[in-house]
C-alpha cells in the first residue's frame, strides 16, 4: 500500500449474520468500474478503511477486483468480499461451476458472501442454484449464503425447500424505494438487509428538496444523509464510487445520528415497490 490515504476518522462497524460471521455495514460497490478501474481505487479505499468489496460475475470486473485486493496487501481474512451468481450460470451443476470461475477471476480460496444475484422465476433454477451453494458453503468455498432482488414469495420457496435462511438479501432499496414489505420479514427471520442503488440515482433522490434540507441542517451532503438513513437502521448499504473523495464522503456516516423526526421526513419519501425494479419480470444473464 502507498501509505498515502488516511484512514476514516471513524471505522466502518459491522453487524452479525444469522451464520455466525459478521458483516462490515458499509463497503464498496463496483458496478459499473472496469477491471482496470477496480484495480486502481480498490487499494486506496481498503487502506482508508473499506473491508466489504461488492462485485458480481455479471459485472465482467472480477479480475481488476482481485488485483485490487491483492494490491491492498491486507490479509485476506480482514477483507470481506461479495460475488454473485448470474443468471446464464443458475442451475446446480453450472452454478457450482460458475463459483469456481469467479473464485479464479477473484484469485481467492473462498468468498465471504455469495448472492444468487436476480431470481429469474420464469427459469425457476434459483432453488437448484442456492442448493449448490450450500454444499459449497459446507466446504468452505463460501461462507455466507444470500440472495439478491428476492421478494417474500422467493425467499419462502427457498427456506420452505432448503430449509437455509440465507444471511443476507441485497435490494434496490434508498429513500424512494423503502421496500417495507421484505424488509419486515427480513426481520422477522433474521435476514440482513443489504441496499443497491442506496442513493436512488434513478429517483434523482441527491437533487430532492427533502434531503436538501437535511443536508443543509446536518452540514452533511445529500449522500451522506441517505446512507446514515441505511446504516441507522441497521441496513448494509454498498455505494459506489472510484473516487477517493467520495468513497471517503460516503463512509464517514458513523458520526453523527439522524433524529426520529428526520428520519420519520425520509421515511414518508417511500413511493413503493413499483418505483423500482420488479424482480418477478426483470431478467439479467
Amino acid at each position: 500500500m502507498s501509505g498515502m490515504t488516511a484512514p476514516l476518522a471513524t471505522p466502518i462497524p459491522s453487524i452479525p449474520l444469522n451464520d455466525g460471521h459478521t458483516i462490515p455495514l458499509l463497503g464498496l460497490g463496483t458496478w459499473p468500474m472496469s477491471d482496470a478501474e477496480a484495480a486502481k481505487s480498490l487499494p486506496a479505499a481498503i487502506e482508508m478503511g473499506y473491508r466489504l468489496i461488492d462485485t458480481a460475475a455479471k459485472y465482467e470486473n472480477e479480475v481488476g477486483v482481485g488485483r485490487g485486493l491483492a494490491a491492498s496487501g491486507l490479509p485476506r481474512e480482514e477483507l470481506y468480499v461479495t460475488t454473485k451468481l448470474r443468471g446464464s450460470e443458475q442451475g446446480y451443476e453450472s452454478g457450482k461451476a460458475a463459483l469456481g470461475r469467479s473464485l479464479e477471476r477473484l484469485g481467492l480460496d473462498y468468498v465471504d458472501l455469495y448472492l444468487i444475484h436476480w431470481p429469474l422465476p420464469r427459469l425457476d433454477k434459483y432453488v437448484d442454484s442456492y442448493r449448490a451453494m450450500v454444499e459449497q458453503k459446507d466446504q468452505g468455498l463460501i461462507r455466507s449464503v444470500g440472495v439478491s432482488n428476492f421478494k417474500t414469495a422467493h425467499l419462502k420457496r427457498l427456506i420452505d425447500e432448503i430449509g437455509v435462511v440465507p444471511a443476507v438479501n441485497q435490494i434496490q432499496l434508498s429513500p424512494a424505494v423503502a421496500r417495507r414489505e421484505v424488509r419486515a420479514f427480513h426481520d422477522e427471520i433474521g435476514i440482513v438487509t443489504q441496499a443497491w442503488s442506496p442513493l436512488g440515482r434513478q429517483q434523482r433522490l441527491t437533487d430532492d428538496p427533502t434531503i436538501g434540507a437535511l443536508a443543509k441542517e446536518y452540514g452533511r451532503s445529500p449522500a451522506q444523509i441517505m446512507l446514515r438513513w441505511d446504516v441507522q437502521q441497521g441496513i448494509v448499504t454498498i455505494p459506489k464510487s472510484s473516487d477517493p473523495e467520495r468513497q471517503r464522503t460516503n463512509a464517514s456516516v458513523f458520526d453523527f445520528e439522524l433524529s426520529d423526526d428526520a428520519m420519520a421526513r425520509l421515511a414518508a419519501m417511500d413511493r413503493g415497490d413499483q418505483a423500482g425494479a420488479d424482480s418477478d419480470r426483470h431478467e439479467e444473464f
